[in-house]
């Protein structure tokens, strides 16, 4: 894999955004993109675009993030190739008018129907983590309804940022489709224009930035952000069937995953045992350490480095397994740490890194009233347990929220 062939990392210019713009918008209004032919066509030639260019695509999340090559097939590529082979199977029912039959009786003898049309232009904000999954799935998502559409990926993910834009420039109608790289001034610029959908994954506090900005145009937006999401181990949990699925949940993409678990709260009679199964585990998927692991990646940069040192120098917990660092490759351990209570800097702040605190409770009540505590409406929710225990977890969490 040459890394000369991905091109240095170029902003867009900021002057050319809003003719872009216009011409997406112009081709939407000409219905150019409504025929599910022409729908097909695009998805067809980004397939190919991706097979055509996996070798870089690999590469580049290997640069950005020291992503492993299974973890980039398995949760990228493969997974976008797998999106658009299912929305290509389904986009003709899909289109279809369909008809309403669950309305009052004085409605049926209007006969109606719903219409499913395109919105307009829309604009997709990648994240950094799986810089092609969620940057390409809902550009897939968007191409598949007719839309046109620009692409942002983030600039923290330099080198995926413009093997994207190559696939995407070389792939799709240029007219429809295009990509705008850049950090704050371009994002600035793109949020400045008039949208008919914006699609979002990162963090709340950008979300935040990006929801007042639609506000102002009633622009509808998708955020997808991320959340202190507990698990949960009771007595009757298997614990090396919890050991091992959590520890890999924790060590995929070196733990830069926004549905994995934040913290583990462990009832206290099996906690012994599963610490020693998390142990074991470690041992096994690690035998020379996470740093030595080709299968272990690195965080994204330096300030996110140190963002993730900061909750990790600050706990007052027991570190189990893991804690060296290495700031010369931006390498966090999968480090696992006994922590006395919720208010541990590991657990009020999501790590969105390789930190897996554990937490010992006394009930599966208390587990739930410190879940609910710490964040009442997180992404995931994984109990390990009885199916009464976790299905009582789950409806109280449920219920926590209502």
């Amino acid at each position: 894999m040459a890394t000369t062939n991905i091109a240095p990392f170029q902003p867009t210019a900021i002057d050319s955004i809003k003719g872009t713009v216009d011409t997406l918008k112009t081709t939407f209004k000409s219905q150019k993109t409504k025929p599910l032919e022409y729908r097909l066509a695009q998805l067809r030639k980004l397939y190919w675009g991706i097979k055509d260019n996996e070798e870089l695509l690999v590469e580049a999340c290997k640069l950005d993030l020291g992503k492993p090559s299974f973890e980039t097939y398995i949760s990228e590529i493969d997974w976008v190739k797998n999106d658009i082979i299912y929305v290509t199977g389904k986009l003709k029912g899909w289109m279809k008018d369909e008809k309403v039959d669950d309305i009052p009786l004085a409605n049926k003898l209007l006969s109606p129907r719903v219409r499913k049309d395109p919105l307009g232009t829309i604009l997709v904000i990648g994240a950094y983590n799986f810089p092609v999954m969620l940057s390409l799935a809902p550009l897939i998502g968007a191409i598949s309804a007719g839309c046109t559409g620009i692409l942002k990926p983030s600039e923290v993910s330099p080198h995926s940022a413009m093997v994207l834009k190559k696939i995407v420039e070389e792939s799709l109608d240029p007219s429809s489709y295009a990509v705008v790289n850049g950090g704050v001034p371009e994002t600035s610029a793109l949020l400045n224009e008039k949208w008919d959908k914006i699609f979002y994954t990162g963090s709340a506090q950008v979300g935040t930035i990006i929801a007042k900005k639609a506000a102002e145009t009633l622009t509808p937006v998708v955020l997808e952000l991320g959340g202190i999401n507990p698990a949960i181990v009771t007595n009757n949990a298997d614990p090396r069937l919890a050991a091992r699925r959590l520890l890999w949940g924790k060590s995929h993409n070196a733990g830069q995953v926004c549905i994995s678990q934040n913290y583990v709260m462990v009832e206290r009679d099996i906690y012994p045992l599963f610490e020693a199964e998390l142990k074991t585990a470690y041992k096994e998927f690690f035998p020379q350490g996470t740093q030595a692991s080709p299968d272990f990646g690195t965080i994204v940069n330096n300030r996110h480095f140190h963002r993730i040192k900061k909750m990790l120098d600050e706990t007052s917990g027991e570190i189990i397994l893991g804690g060296k660092v290495d700031e010369s490759q931006n390498h966090i351990d999968l480090t696992i740490v006994k922590v006395k209570n919720q208010n541990d800097s590991m657990i009020v702040d999501e790590s969105f890194g390789p930190l897996m605190p554990l937490l010992v409770v006394d009930s599966v009540e208390e587990a739930i009233r410190t879940a609910n505590s710490v964040d009442p409406t997180p992404l995931g929710l994984y109990p390990f347990g009885s199916k009464a225990e976790t299905d009582k977890s789950k409806v109280h969490y449920q219920f926590s929220r209502l």
